[in-house]
């Protein structure tokens, strides 16, 4: 992108991405010949965007791309710097490369449903005598979401000492259902820290 103004092939390396194929330090004489011979403009998308665009990839097209591939999606999906500048017309997304390990693609995984809201983290205070943490499972189960992970911290707090801070990693159905849960934890006297 960077070069693509100037004119000429530049050092435009920034930082490591999930879109390695994409983070050359400088494009070649030849790519670049044929960019500026095709290419209008540029945009760049976020790590937030590409995770969801493989995701999304993933559970609707049953598609595995790399992260590269997945950019291009990532750019006209909600969010992305394209997005709803194409409506009405024919577009054609290019999708490139399946050269992605199964340890990094689990990580992309699950970077989409937290981008997408269907993996959330949060603390809840709740009571340290038996059965309070399971109230606060059931309350969430009863929601229709499922606990990936819990811990709880008894040492470290500042509060009342019947008390203990559960750390929660709850599976939703997306952004809508997130916010339900969180306001009905929240009516049923449960002090939430949501951390996105």
């Amino acid at each position: 992108a960077a070069g693509m103004g100037g004119g000429e092939p530049v050092n435009g390396f920034k930082a490591a991405t999930i879109a390695d194929g994409l983070a050359v330090p400088v494009v070649g004489p030849t790519s670049f010949a044929v960019a500026k011979y095709f290419v209008d403009r540029t945009c760049e998308v976020s790590e937030k965007s590409i995770a969801i665009a493989m995701l999304h990839l993933i559970e609707k097209e049953k598609l595995v791309v790399e992260g590269g591939g997945g950019a291009t999606l990532a750019a006209i999906l909600p969010d992305g710097p394209l997005f709803g500048q194409f409506r009405g017309k024919k577009v054609c997304v290019l999708l490139c490369g399946g050269n992605i390990d199964t340890v990094l693609l689990g990580r992309v995984i699950e970077r989409g449903l937290a981008a997408d809201s269907r993996l959330v983290r949060f603390s809840a205070t709740v009571s340290d005598r038996p059965g309070g943490i399971a109230m606060l499972t059931r309350h969430i189960a009863d929601s229709g979401a499922s606990v990936k992970d819990i811990s709880h911290e008894r040492a470290w707090l500042y509060s009342r000492l019947d008390q203990v801070v559960v750390k929660c990693i709850i599976e939703t159905t997306g952004k809508e259902h997130t916010e339900e849960i969180m306001t009905k934890l929240r009516d049923e006297g449960y002090p939430i820290d949501r951390e996105e």
